[in-house]
C-alpha cells in the first residue's frame, strides 16, 4: 500500500486538512492488540461473496475505515458513480481492484451485469463519489435486485455528510428528516417546503450552491424563522458551518453569492423558532399578496408562522386597505 504514493499524496494532503493516510505498517499497528504480547493479527480474508455497500470519505480521503479499505482491496470489483473520482481515492491507499461504472444515466444496462457476476459467486463493492452509497443515488434499486435474486447484501458504514451536517448543525438530533434535494423551481420548492413543515423533526436537505440562497429564501417564507445551519466543505480544510435564523442565512448568502464547495442544510423542528414580529408578518404578506389572494396569502403566512389564521387574515386585509 505504500508504494509509488509520494505525489498522490502530496496532493491529497493539500484538500484533506493535511491528514496522512495510514501506511500498511501503521494499519497493522493500530489493529493488533496491546494488552498481552502473545496476541496475533488475524489472517487476512477476502470478504464473503455478493455486493458490499461501502462508505467512502465525504472529503477528508483518510476518513475511511480499515475494513472499507480491506474490501476495497480484495473485492472482484468496484461499482461506483464516476471511475475519475474513485480511482484517485484507491490510488491514496495502493488498490488496484477494477472499476466500473454505476449510476444513474447507466444504471438499467449495467445491473444485470452486476447481477450476473453476484449469481457466479463474485464479491462486488459499491461505492458512491463520497459518503454511503444509496443516499441519493441509484444503489437501492441494485440492492432490491439482490434481494429479489436471493444475492447476499452487507454493508461497511462510515461516513455520511447528513449525518455529519446533523451532528455540527447544533439542533435537535433525537428526530431527523433527510429531505434530499429540494426541486430546483421556486414554485416547486415551496410546495415541497409546504409538505415538510409541520414535521416534528430536524430538517436536512442537500442543496446546489448556486441555488442556495433563493432555497433559504423560500424556507424562510414557508417554514418561518427557524434556527438552521449551512454546513460546507464538511470535513475539509475550509470547512465552514454557518448557523442564524432562516431569514438571517438567507440575507447572508444573497449578499455574499453562492459559496465554494459541497452544502447541506439542517433547519430544526417545528416550535423552535422564535415568534415573528409584525414588520415580519407585514414582510411576508406583501411577498405572499402580490401572487395570491388575500385569504390564500394568509393562509400561507399563518402555516409559516404559527399565528392565528385569523390574526393574519385581518392584517392583510389592512394591507390590502392601505394600498388602495
Amino acid at each position: 500500500m505504500a508504494r509509488k504514493r509520494s505525489a498522490t499524496t502530496k496532493t491529497w494532503s493539500r484538500s484533506s486538512g493535511g491528514v496522512k493516510p495510514p501506511s500498511s505498517s501503521d494499519a497493522r499497528a493500530r489493529s493488533e492488540p496491546t494488552h498481552s504480547r502473545g496476541a496475533s493479527k488475524p489472517p487476512r480474508r477476502a470478504p464473503a461473496a455478493g455486493l458490499c455497500l461501502v462508505a467512502t470519505p465525504i472529503g477528508n480521503a483518510a476518513d475511511i475505515t480499515l475494513r472499507a479499505l480491506e474490501v476495497l482491496n480484495t473485492a472482484d470489483v468496484i461499482a461506483c458513480e464516476d471511475t475519475r473520482v474513485t480511482s484517485r481515492l484507491l490510488a491514496i491507499h495502493g488498490i488496484a481492484t477494477p472499476l466500473v461504472p454505476y449510476h444513474d444515466h447507466n444504471a438499467e444496462r449495467a445491473r444485470p451485469a452486476l447481477i450476473r457476476r453476484l449469481k457466479k459467486g463474485e464479491t462486488v463493492a459499491l461505492v458512491s463519489d463520497a459518503g454511503t452509497p444509496l443516499v441519493s443515488d441509484p444503489g437501492y434499486r441494485l440492492v432490491r435486485a439482490c434481494i429479489a435474486e436471493d444475492v447476499p447484501v452487507t454493508v461497511l458504514p462510515g461516513p455520511s455528510a447528513v449525518l455529519a451536517a446533523l451532528v455540527l448543525s447544533g439542533l435537535p438530533t433525537d428526530r431527523f428528516l433527510f429531505a434530499g434535494f429540494l426541486p430546483p423551481r421556486k414554485a416547486a420548492r415551496r410546495r415541497a417546503l409546504a409538505e415538510l413543515a409541520g414535521v416534528r423533526a430536524s430538517l436536512v436537505f442537500m442543496e446546489s450552491p448556486r441555488r442556495l440562497a433563493a432555497a433559504l429564501a423560500d424556507m424562510a417564507e414557508t417554514l418561518g424563522g427557524r434556527e438552521a445551519s449551512v454546513g460546507r466543505e464538511l470535513t475539509k480544510m475550509f470547512e465552514e458551518v454557518r448557523r442564524g435564523p432562516l431569514p438571517d442565512l438567507a440575507r447572508h448568502y444573497r449578499d455574499r453569492g453562492p459559496p465554494r464547495g459541497e452544502v447541506t442544510v439542517v433547519v430544526a423542528p417545528p416550535g423552535d423558532e422564535k415568534a415573528p414580529s409584525e414588520e415580519d408578518v407585514d414582510r411576508h404578506l406583501a411577498a405572499a399578496l402580490e401572487k395570491a389572494s388575500v385569504r390564500d396569502a394568509a393562509s400561507r403566512v399563518a402555516a409559516a408562522t404559527g399565528l392565528p389564521r385569523r390574526h393574519i387574515y385581518a392584517r392583510a386585509l389592512a394591507l390590502t386597505r392601505k394600498r388602495r
